[in-house]
C-alpha cells in the first residue's frame, strides 16, 4: 500500500492542480468507491457540488481535500490500487474509473478517482478545529511533520511491550511508515526488526527517526516507490525509489554495506528484509 512519500507526492500534485477550484459536479460511477460515505453516492455528489476545494492536507498515509466554506473535508483512502488523476476532459475514461469531479472553470481538466481493486475510496467527513477529519483523529503525526515530538515518541517506545518494527507500523504512535520504509530505516540504523522497544536508548531512537526521515525524503525526491503501474502521481507517472532500496525486496542480494546476502522472513502476513550480519537478532533471555 502507498506509504507517506507516495501519498505526499499525490498531495503536492493536487495542491498544484486542484486547490482553490470550485466543484461544478461530481459523478460516482461505482458505489463501492464511496462506501465509507454512509449517506450514499447521491448524497456524496450533491454535497460536493458548488464548494471550493482548499489546500490538500496529509497526515501519515491519509490525504484529504478540505472544502473551504465548510467544516468538512473529502478524505481519500487509496487502498491497494487507488489513483487520483487530473486529466483533460477529453481524455477517454480509464477502465477502472470510479469517481469523476468536474470544476466550474475553464482550465479544461477534471479530477478522477481510479481504483482497479476497489479497496480505496472517497468520503466526506466533519473536521476538527485544526482541520483534521474526525475519523482519523487517532492517527499520530508523521516524522516529517514539523510538530512531531521526538521525545514523546521515545518515551512511548520505552513504555510499549512490543518490537521495533511493530511500533513503526503502529499508526497511533507514528504515522506514514509502512513495511517498505520500516525495513529501509531499520537497515540504515542497523536494528533488527524484532528488537524490543524497551531496549532502545534515546540516542538510538533519535538515530532511527533520522534514518526514517532521510529515506522518506529521498523517496519523495524521486516520486516515491512504484513496483507496478498502480502507484502513480496525479499525472499517471511512476516513482523511481525502487532502484535505491537497500533492504526491501533484496532477498539473496549482497548487503550494500557488508556484502552478506540479504534475508527475508515472514512477518505478520508480510515480509521483513534484513542483513543477518548488520542487523543481528536480539538475544533471547531464558
Amino acid at each position: 500500500m502507498p506509504e507517506l512519500p507516495e501519498v505526499e507526492v499525490v498531495r503536492r500534485g493536487l495542491e498544484r492542480w486542484v486547490a482553490h477550484r470550485t466543484v461544478a459536479d461530481a459523478e460516482v460511477l461505482h458505489p463501492r468507491a464511496v462506501r465509507r460515505h454512509i449517506a450514499g453516492p447521491d448524497d456524496f455528489a450533491r454535497r460536493l457540488a458548488g464548494h471550493r476545494i482548499g489546500t490538500p492536507s496529509r497526515r501519515g498515509k491519509y490525504l484529504w481535500l478540505p472544502l473551504e466554506d465548510t467544516d468538512q473535508a473529502v478524505l481519500a483512502h487509496l487502498g491497494m490500487s487507488g489513483q487520483l488523476l487530473v486529466q483533460p476532459h477529453e481524455t477517454p475514461a480509464e477502465k477502472h474509473l470510479r469517481i469523476r469531479v468536474r470544476f466550474a472553470d475553464a482550465l479544461g481538466t477534471e479530477l478522477r478517482f481510479v481504483d482497479q481493486r476497489t479497496f480505496g475510496g472517497l468520503s466526506l467527513h466533519d473536521t476538527s478545529a485544526d482541520g483534521l477529519p474526525d475519523v482519523i483523529a487517532h492517527i499520530a503525526r508523521d516524522p516529517l511533520d514539523p510538530l512531531f515530538d521526538d521525545e514523546a515518541f521515545h518515551l512511548a517506545l520505552r513504555r510499549k511491550r512490543t518490537t521495533i518494527k511493530r511500533a513503526l507500523l503502529d499508526q497511533s504512535l507514528i504515522s506514514g511508515v509502512g513495511n517498505i520504509y520500516a525495513d529501509e530505516a531499520l537497515w540504515r540504523a542497523r536494528l533488527h526488526y524484532e528488537r524490543p522497544t524497551a531496549t532502545l536508548t534515546r540516542p538510538r531512537t533519535t538515530e532511527l527517526l533520522g534514518h526514517a526521515r532521510d529515506v522518506m525524503n529521498a523517496a519523495l525526491a524521486v516520486g516515491g516507490t512504484s513496483f507496478d503501474s498502480l502507484y502513480v502521481n496525479i499525472n499517471g507517472e511512476s516513482g523511481y525509489f525502487e532502484r535505491s532500496l537497500d533492504a526491501y525486496g533484496r532477498e539473496g542480494l549482497p548487503c550494500r554495506r557488508c556484502g552478506t546476502p540479504m534475508r527475508r522472513r515472514p512477518w505478520m502476513n508480510r515480509s521483513s528484509y534484513f542483513c543477518p550480519k548488520c542487523q543481528r537478532p536480539p538475544r533471547v533471555t531464558p
